[in-house]
């Protein structure tokens, strides 16, 4: 699987289809996209590892700050306000994640679609009830807000 570095630019790792059916990962970037092979969850994985951990133990970390078990946001690269939050779980193929820094809104479209508006005026529909995005949101603004209280000095 070809892997390019998330960036603070990254918007969005997208679940898609190519057109002989295989699972892609189409990425959003402030202002271009890309496409790669493979899973969401795997550009995720690969990015922990670049910046020095693994998916696993930035979930783990995440879970002993917050609380929090399931569909856990984490920070990619907390230096660089790098906060990615799934929009299912990470076991699931269709699982997308996206970064907290680069939204804007969000719309409800319908009971299982919502829309991201990002800074930048782009938009994405995602198959995810607006209940669930706004959840999500939340929970990553609440682990920024740890993150940054613990790197503060005294």
């Amino acid at each position: 699987m070809e892997m390019r570095e998330i960036t603070p630019y990254t918007m969005a790792i997208l679940y898609d289809k190519d057109d002989d059916g295989r699972t892609v990962t189409r990425v959003l970037e402030d202002d271009t996209e890309y496409v790669l092979q493979g899973k969401p969850t795997k550009v995720i994985e690969y990015a922990c590892a670049y910046f020095g951990s693994d998916l696993k133990g930035r979930q783990n970390g995440i879970k002993s700050v917050s609380g929090f078990y399931y569909k856990t946001p984490i920070p990619i690269d907390p230096r660089n306000r790098m906060y990615f939050f799934p929009t299912k779980s990470p076991l699931q193929s269709s699982c997308c994640w996206i970064s907290h820094t680069h939204i804007d809104n969000s719309r409800k479209i319908d009971k299982t679609c919502t829309e991201i508006l990002f800074k930048n005026g782009r938009k994405i529909s995602l198959d995810v009830s607006h209940g669930t995005i706004i959840n999500q949101i939340q929970r990553t603004a609440h682990i920024r807000y740890l993150m940054d209280e613990r790197g503060r000095p005294f």
